[in-house]
């Protein structure tokens, strides 16, 4: 017995179960059976039996022989092709290489570990997930995953000028911060010891230089010895930018504590860049003193102003006071004054009492000193220290003078002023407005910051011992976090990021004020669940936690029958749909 297709004309076929036999010496067929109703399925089941196939139970035909976590590369791995990170890694070094250099920024973000566990990860015998079989790596060595992690270092002048190419031009802004991560063991000739970010006096650590557009994407990062000064750190990115960039005009925006007025003078003036930075407080005071140009009924019907003096020729100053920062410094101020005077009291009463009294001069000066000098306090007190006697009371005019700067700032650029916003970093002047929120926007280095460093990709702790390798590390872990920054510009709808920057800043009556969320923002914090508008409610996610619920979208290896083997992607929820929709890339196997 055989199935047969016997062609209709313009109708379906007929599929027929027929039987040949014999008759007078001649070979005949005929039909024992209709079966163009049944379905397709059936039918090659019909087919399997009559061509003597053993057919077994479901249980059995059906075998999953490996299941690998697979969302979460797929999202990371296919946003990386489309934003083409994998064009910025040179083309002159092998295939292989390259495929190992995108492995390490992929991993990175998706599971921060050692270069060893990363080789693990990777390999196909002790893989953790599906990124090593995805690129085709087959078996990886921990000394392949090193030496790809020293070829990306060594390229990093290569790979940073192709990122600075893609988002810089020139009138550009460009914001700059640096920041410290303690290091493990002492044989790296950058481990230095130095002010501690981390709290980690006790460690050497190394100093941490980034450079990102106004929107907070990262281009370029650098590594410097551990007690190198913030300001000092300048030069060397001036260089990068006149050198290899190839970038004549530039805003840099800065901090107070970063763009001094010695490096605007030495450094940013001669290269013949423009700037925006912040005074510092005894400068503000300076302002603030009697005649000068800073003072307090600026502010009696606005939070912002525009002033110039003649310390700084050729600048604008734009004087800002938030009330709320404003508050905030005077309750941080009576919590440290309380805590001092306390302490004082203490020593007041060690001097007084009978029994083995503190007694000289100079160990009362060292142990009221270290109680000063803890909360940076001196100013505010009226100390008298003798052998035997010691009191204290607090400066009440010193108390007024720094409460009536609370929460006032100074922003000062080079920049002349313009009639109108125009785009941010495009535009030869600005106005006040677009100048405090360029400064503002150095918050996006600092979350860059707290992401490399803790909650996300996990910089630390760093275990290399030599200095390229260290450098290329932190190499590493700034483009794994460019892979980052564009996925969650991406996934904002799902996450419990801002969903809409331009709703949030069209309802910001001034750059001083709080910034308050978007409408949609709101809605989403409120309910934990997307926007109905964005079709099915679905729960909001960190990035973190929306990784992890990605990667319960498996890609299993199933064994069909005796030894046919096969590839299978698990069915994807709303959620992993709905993302993967918002990163542009389709569910593969």
């Amino acid at each position: 017995m055989y199935v047969a297709v016997i062609p209709n004309r313009a109708s379906p076929p007929a599929i027929l179960l027929r039987e040949s036999y014999r008759e007078a010496g001649k070979t005949k067929n005929r039909t024992l059976a209709n079966l163009s109703g049944w379905p397709a399925e059936r039918i090659e089941q019909l087919r399997a039996v009559l061509r003597g196939d053993k057919l077994l139970p479901a249980a059995e035909a059906v075998e999953i022989v490996r299941a690998l976590p697979h969302g979460h590369v797929l999202a990371a791995l296919g946003t990386a092709r489309r934003i083409a990170l994998d064009a910025v890694l040179p083309r002159r070094a092998p295939q292989r290489r390259r495929d190992l250099a995108l492995a390490l920024i992929v991993a990175r973000l998706l599971e921060p570990a050692a270069k060893l566990a990363t080789a693990r990860m990777l390999d196909p015998a002790t893989a953790s997930h599906s990124l090593g079989e995805m690129l085709g790596l087959g078996r990886v060595a921990a000394k392949e995953v090193y030496a790809a992690l020293d070829w990306l270092g060594s390229e990093q002048p290569f790979i940073e000028a192709r990122l600075a190419r893609r988002h810089l031009k020139n009138g550009a802004l460009l914001l700059y911060d640096v920041t410290s991560t303690y290091l493990e063991g002492r044989c790296c000739e950058l481990a230095q010891h130095g002010y501690s970010r981390d709290h980690r006096g006790d460690r050497p650590q190394i100093v941490i230089g980034l450079m990102c557009t106004a929107d907070g994407c990262p281009v370029a990062v650098e590594v410097f010895e551990g007690n190198t000064a913030d300001p000092l750190t300048l030069s060397a990115q001036i260089d990068k930018l006149k050198q290899r960039f190839h970038l004549q005009r530039v805003v840099m925006v800065g901090d107070r504590g970063l763009l001094t007025s010695a490096r605007i003078e030495q450094t940013l003036r001669p290269a013949g860049l423009d700037w925006i930075t912040a005074l510092r407080a005894p400068a503000i005071k300076q302002l603030a003193a009697e005649g000068g140009p800073l003072q307090l009924s600026l502010f009696d019907d606005r939070d912002m102003a525009e002033i110039t003096s003649p310390d700084y020729p050729g600048e604008r100053l734009v004087v800002c006071k938030n009330p709320l920062l404003a508050a905030q410094r005077a309750r941080k101020r009576e919590e440290l004054l309380a805590v001092t005077e306390n302490d004082l009291a203490r020593i007041e009463a060690r001097v007084q009492r009978a029994r083995k009294p503190l007694r000289g001069a100079a160990a009362l000066g060292q142990a009221v000193g270290a109680v000063l000098g803890r909360r940076h306090m001196a100013k505010h007190f009226q100390i008298s220290i003798g052998d035997a006697a010691f009191s204290f009371a607090k400066n009440h005019l010193s108390i007024a003078a720094e409460a009536a700067l609370d929460g006032i700032y100074v922003v000062r650029t080079n920049l002349p002023a313009a009639q109108s916003d125009a785009p941010t970093g495009q535009a030869r002047g600005l106005t006040a407005h677009a100048t405090v929120r360029a400064y503002k926007n150095l918050s996006g280095v600092e979350h860059a910051f707290r992401s490399l460093k803790t909650v996300d990709l996990e910089l630390r702790p760093v275990f290399h011992w030599t200095a390229p390798r260290v450098r290329a590390h932190v190499l590493l872990c700034m483009l794994a976090y460019y892979l980052q920054w564009h996925m969650r510009r991406c996934l904002a709808p799902m996450l419990f990021d801002e969903p809409d920057p331009a709703a949030r800043d069209a309802q910001r009556t001034s750059p001083v004020a709080k910034a308050e969320p978007s409408p949609a923002a709101e809605r989403k914090a409120a309910r934990k669940r997307t926007d109905p508008a964005d079709g099915e409610p679905l729960p909001v996610h960190s990035f973190h936690t929306l990784l992890g619920d990605l990667a319960t979208l498996t890609r299993n290896v199933v064994r069909l029958g005796r030894d046919r083997l096969t590839t299978v992607l698990a069915t994807p929820t709303c959620t992993q749909r709905r993302a993967l929709d918002l990163l542009g890339v389709s569910p593969a196997a």
